[in-house]
């Protein structure tokens, strides 16, 4: 072996030291994501059926796991930039898996709400987490990075859902056994594969500390989009909560209900290998957040004229289109609009205003139909949601070519 060969040879190993390689971020991401699919949709049905709490006391129990979501979310966003992010996962995910084995065998009230909102706070944490290593991965561009975090995430939450009637009998503790044995799996996979050499990384993030000050278009660009996305998940939370009393008060059975969600995901999958076909395609990324923020816009339109299921599956195609489009590719922008030494506090920002977002979705929704009707809240996400898109283009139109991007 020549000398030349072998300084190639260690430079190569040198740089596979500083980042983690893309696949098993999304293993990390699919584990979490079935793990937290199992708790999600039981609560309300174990709080109600088995705790005997009454709707008001679940939907603040459900606020409350929101709510530590989004604190866990911002704040591991904040640590990221300061400290070892393997060491900040692997902390976060004991404290998870400790929460969840003290469920198992203690899950009466008002045991159950205290744990569920430390799981609710560390999922938060780890989401957000993953999201920030994903900004490390320079190998890979960064759309098809965050769509394959996207892409994983649901179909977790697809496998999760579907098998999750059949692990609850009345009692939570088979549920959690099964996410703390997920965890286990994710907590080694984290520990072997998620050690990157972060000593060069965090000498350049205190340089830039020092010497970068985010300019006024880029705070401005990542700020339209971290409030857009939080209204937008205030609006589609309509599809998760309120949106199957609808449906069933019509006739339609709700095994139809849960196969557009079953569409949802399958379409998902599609949708994210076509789109990171075109990626290579489409140079402005922007133009796939105004498509997507389109499309969700539009699903709301079509639900205001829906009277029978193949209308409500129209509707689903066209939020999936525009979720599969949208929602992987703002935190790809504020990633490139992000100066290292900030990259996880704007991660950690982004996620925090979509979980705030899916906090008040079912509240909102409550109050305009008790109010008005669903006609009238339909109307109100989709007006609402276009004028997020136009809000958007307008803002990326004036700051767009005055920003800094940081690829």
């Amino acid at each position: 072996m020549s000398q030349g060969s072998f300084s190639d040879n260690f430079v190569k190993g040198v740089a596979m030291k500083q980042e983690i390689r893309l696949r098993w971020l999304v293993i990390g991401s699919f584990l979490s994501s079935i793990g937290t699919s199992f708790i999600w949709p039981l609560t309300t049905i174990y709080l109600h059926n088995e705790l005997h709490q009454s709707l008001t006391m679940i939907g603040f129990v459900l606020l409350l796991y929101s709510g530590t979501n989004v604190v866990g979310s911002y704040l591991s966003g904040m640590l990221f930039d300061r400290y070892n992010p393997r060491l900040l996962i692997l902390g976060g995910l004991l404290v998870d898996m400790a929460a969840m084995v003290v469920l198992i065998f203690v899950n009466h009230w008002p045991v159950y709400p205290i744990f569920l909102s430390i799981i609710g706070f560390f999922n938060g944490w780890l989401t957000t987490l993953i999201n920030s290593l994903g900004t490390l991965v320079h190998s890979r561009d960064g759309r098809y990075v965050f769509n394959m975090l996207y892409f994983a995430a649901n179909l977790g939450i697809v496998i999760g859902t579907s098998i999750v009637g059949f692990v609850y009998h009345g009692s939570v503790s088979l549920m959690f056994t099964l996410t703390t044995i997920l965890y286990v799996f994710y907590f080694i996979v984290a520990a072997r594969f998620y050690y990157v050499d972060t000593s060069a990384i965090m000498q350049k993030k205190k340089t830039q500390v020092a010497q970068v000050k985010l300019s006024k278009p880029n705070a401005t660009i990542m700020w339209t989009f971290f409030i857009s996305l939080g209204i937008i998940w205030v609006m589609y939370e309509q599809w998760v909560s309120n949106l199957s009393v609808y449906v069933t008060d019509m006739g339609i059975s709700m095994a139809l209900y849960s196969l557009l969600w079953t569409i949802n995901a399958a379409l998902i999958v599609l949708f994210q290998m076509i789109i990171n076909w075109m990626a290579h395609l489409i140079k402005n990324i922007f133009i796939q957040v105004y498509v997507g923020i389109f499309f969700c816009a539009l699903s709301f339109v079509i639900l205001i004229f829906a009277h029978s299921y193949p209308m409500f599956v129209l509707a689903m195609v066209v939020l999936t289109v525009g979720e599969a489009t949208a929602f992987p590719t703002m935190p790809a922008i504020v990633n490139d609009l992000s100066p290292l030494a900030a990259k996880g506090k704007y991660q950690g920002l982004m996620n925090a205003f979509a979980s705030a977002g899916k906090a008040i979705g079912p509240l909102f929704g409550g109050m305009i139909i008790e109010g008005f009707s669903y006609r009238v809240l339909f109307i109100v996400c989709s007006l609402s949601i276009a004028l997020v898109g136009v809000i958007v283009i307008v803002i990326v139109n004036l700051q767009g070519r005055k920003a800094e991007y940081f690829r």
